[in-house]
């Protein structure tokens, strides 16, 4: 019986392999990288239900032509004669409406919501892996009339949706954070957010999916697909020929590349990030979003992570020192009494987010294809997202009902 090849070793392929080997499914993981750090080992590691408004939402256009002009701004788009990237960014300005963004919001919370109780479950079943899975909520930390405006009516949304939100003062957010000032007008918290460590949370799957037979094909480059008819029968790659059964791209921001090897549209950009961990002096708690500079804040213990801006980059990874001041200065905006010290460049990590246009992840079969699936285009929630991609991908392999309904996840809606 010849494997299911997944590539893309980031935290959805690895979580699409474990539930397939779960199900007695022999897998084998291309990556075009040795897998030592990749966009899913040193983001955020927020669980995030909350999150139901795509990245496509209506004032994300005026923000962004604001934000053009500043280099430490939090979302760019760095402007280049670049056809991809013009057949990009006009979807994205074709799905920046409300009636887009009202029919993504059910399939959001509820990818999410499923993604979050498999997390609690894979705790059950692997209590030796050191996730650090925080259930202590987000803290969405605003200092502006204009954000709160924006918090405070989403808070209203995300409750008119069943999630829980909690409106918090100054003084509420104080007794949050006892240990230091958070200079804020107010905050929203939702409870049933969580985070965790991202790097552990990889690092186990890897380990735990060698030792169940998962063979890893790591520093290989994919060259092209053999097919017969409406199926894949063989991988090509710089290191020889791989024999497939099926097919499942999990290929993050490469994704729209594979594609085109299988002639087929998956319009994507790399929404490139960066983040740094300092020492945890005086201690922040709370798990929170510096909202105006929408700088992600993650705590474990006596270290934090310090993370944030979209870059649409496409697939350049060249470290822009401009944007990680922007992180690094908005630390003592919030937090005054934070001993913040910027990192050296060695010390910052930096990953390309697969940004569909319009916001939501393309989950599902290939079109033309009866034995390539698609996992990707989940953009800043990977790791929110990966379980319950994961395992949708797996339900649709066996040809099982899924979990959920999927067709807000359409793979070809661009094809």
């Amino acid at each position: 019986m010849k494997p299911t090849i997944i590539i893309g070793g980031g935290i959805v392929g690895l979580f699409s392999a474990y539930f397939l080997q779960k199900e007695g499914i022999e897998v084998t993981i291309i990556d075009r990288t040795d897998m030592a750090e990749n966009c899913s080992t040193g983001n955020a590691g927020m669980i995030v239900p909350s999150h139901i408004i795509p990245l496509s939402a209506p004032g994300m256009i005026s923000k962004g032509i604001s934000w053009m002009f500043s280099s430490k701004s939090p979302f760019y788009i760095h402007p280049r004669l670049d056809y991809k990237l013009l057949q990009w960014s006009l979807l994205f300005f074709r799905a920046a409406n409300e009636k887009q963004v009202a029919k993504a919001i059910p399939f959001l919370k509820n990818l999410g919501l499923l993604s979050k109780s498999l997390y609690l479950n894979f705790r059950e079943e692997h209590p030796e892996v050191a996730l650090a899975l925080q259930e202590k909520g987000l803290m969405m930390v605003y200092k502006t009339d204009a954000v709160e405006k924006e918090e405070v009516e989403f808070a209203h949304l995300a409750r008119k949706y069943g999630l829980e939100a909690e409106i918090l003062s100054p003084q509420d957010i104080q007794k949050v954070e006892p240990n230091l000032e958070v200079k804020a007008k107010g905050a929203v918290l939702f409870p049933g957010d969580a985070h965790l460590n991202p790097s552990a949370l990889y690092s186990f799957l890897k380990t735990y999916l060698t030792e169940k037979g998962v063979r890893f094909h790591t520093n290989t480059e994919v060259l092209g697909f053999e097919k017969s008819g409406t199926k894949v029968t063989a991988v090509l790659t710089d290191q020889g020929k791989l024999e497939a059964e099926k097919v499942l791209l999990c290929g993050g921001s490469w994704s729209g590349e594979l594609a085109k090897m299988l002639n087929f549209s998956l319009p994507m950009m790399g929404g490139k990030g960066y983040s740094f961990i300092q020492e945890n002096q005086p201690e922040i708690k709370q798990a929170t979003i510096l909202t105006e500079m929408k700088v992600a804040v993650s705590p474990y213990g006596n270290k934090v992570r310090f993370g944030g801006t979209l870059e649409i980059a496409g697939t350049n990874q060249k470290i822009n020192m401009n944007r990680v001041k922007g992180i690094f200065e908005s630390i003592n905006r919030y937090y005054p009494d934070f001993q913040a010290k910027f990192p050296s460049e060695n010390q910052i990590w930096k990953g390309l987010r697969p940004c569909s246009p319009d916001g939501l992840p393309y989950i599902g079969f290939a079109p033309g294809y009866s034995n390539v699936l698609v996992g990707s285009g989940h953009g800043m929630m990977g790791v929110s997202l990966a379980p319950a991609t994961g395992k949708i991908l797996a339900e649709l392999h066996l040809q099982k009902d899924t979990s959920l309904l999927i067709s807000g996840f359409e793979v070809g809606r661009y094809a």
